[in-house]
């Protein structure tokens, strides 16, 4: 009866009747089934503490696409929730990180250290993007694995996927499969590295560094570092807290860089047809974030529970990105995809280690 109301409303000219309005907002099932996801994976943070929750929870969201029973859900009732929660809570979760760098700290480091880490991440994220176009990698893919792998791995994934614009499943899927080979490497490298510092000849200040410059995510790199001490833990930090500093600038300049293509006429927006903003409003919040947390202001409760919320937000993003990984289309560029992470994360410890012996 309304499809025949809504018809004849068109051939009077007239406005159709209004149907009735769902009684459950599209993205709660969604939402649910993310924060069970989330909780899930700090349930087995809690269990297993060498396995991150952020991990976790990539790994969680991953399964749920591809379990029989959640397949269904997570491909209908449940997508538009789990894009929401890998889209902006990202953007959430990344304005929150710009609380944990306190610029004082940064500078208290040297200029030579600070030189070095500049000097690894621009020859990581040159470097990665290169051996991704030579293997052929698609769309997005080179991009978004060497952010991952020179500033702060999910997190700066997040960002320049957001700035990209790109959408649809592929492009879902670009990021959550440039995400899990960046945790991948990340996971093992807490594994293997500690097993190299007495290789390398490497003390524990310089143990941090080497960390602090080459390893992707904070977490990864506390999990890492700490194993050789506090003195370790604390270069580390402060190191990978440049590194992060480096996300704002680098994500103008890919904005800028889409903005031009797309004046030059040489790519069509996404969404909307409107031009990338410069300086994306959550890169804004970063970097203003970053400014408070230089000033001194806010308490350690508020600090410690700001990194709290932080890294279930990001859990929950990491959730939602990883039910959109496709693992039959994974395996089609496995090999590809295996070998640039190799790659990439060679570079990476090799160019980090050199950068600790010279300025050490």
């Amino acid at each position: 009866m309304a499809l025949l109301g809504e018809r004849a409303a068109r051939r009077t000219g007239a406005e159709p009747p209004a149907r009735d309005a769902p009684r459950v907002p599209s993205r709660l099932p969604g939402l649910a089934l993310t924060a069970v996801g989330t909780a899930l994976a700090f349930a087995l943070h809690l269990v297993l503490p060498a396995l991150p929750a952020l991990t976790a929870a990539l790994v969680l969201g991953v399964l749920a696409a591809h379990l029989p029973g959640a397949r269904t859900l997570v491909h209908g009732l449940a997508g538009p929730g789990l894009t929401f929660a890998g889209k902006r809570l990202m953007r959430l979760g990344i304005v929150l990180l710009g609380l944990k760098l306190s610029l004082s700290d940064v500078l208290g480091l040297g200029w030579a250290t600070a030189c070095m880490v500049v000097a690894v991440v621009a020859v990581t994220f040159f470097g990665t993007l290169w051996l991704g176009r030579l293997l052929r990698l698609p769309r997005d893919q080179p991009l978004l694995v060497a952010t991952g792998y020179a500033i702060c791995g999910a997190s700066a994934i997040g960002a320049v996927s957001e700035v990209r614009r790109s959408r649809g499943p592929e492009a879902a899927r670009d990021t959550a499969t440039s995400i899990a080979l960046v945790t991948l490497c990340g996971t093992l490298a807490i594994a293997v590295l500690p097993l190299l510092q007495g290789p390398l000849g490497l003390d524990d200040a310089e143990f941090g560094r080497w960390v602090g410059a080459g390893v992707h995510d904070v977490g990864q790199v506390v999990a890492t570092a700490q194993t050789a001490g506090p003195d370790a833990l604390g270069q580390a930090v402060l190191v990978k807290l440049v590194r992060v500093l480096m996300l704002a600038p680098l994500v103008a300049a890919v904005a800028f860089g889409v903005r031009a293509r797309v004046r030059a006429g040489r790519e069509v927006p996404a969404g909307s047809g409107k031009r990338p903003p410069l300086v994306p409003l959550f890169v804004a919040g970063f970097a203003a974030a970053a400014a408070v947390r230089t000033t001194g202001l806010l308490p350690d409760g508020t600090l410690e529970a700001a990194g709290t919320v932080q890294e279930v937000v990001l859990a929950a993003a990491l959730f939602g990105l990883g039910s959109a990984v496709h693992l039959p289309t994974l395996a089609r560029t496995g090999v590809r995809v295996a070998a640039l992470g190799l790659g990439a994360w060679v570079v990476i410890g090799g160019v980090s280690y050199a950068g600790v012996v010279l300025t050490g």
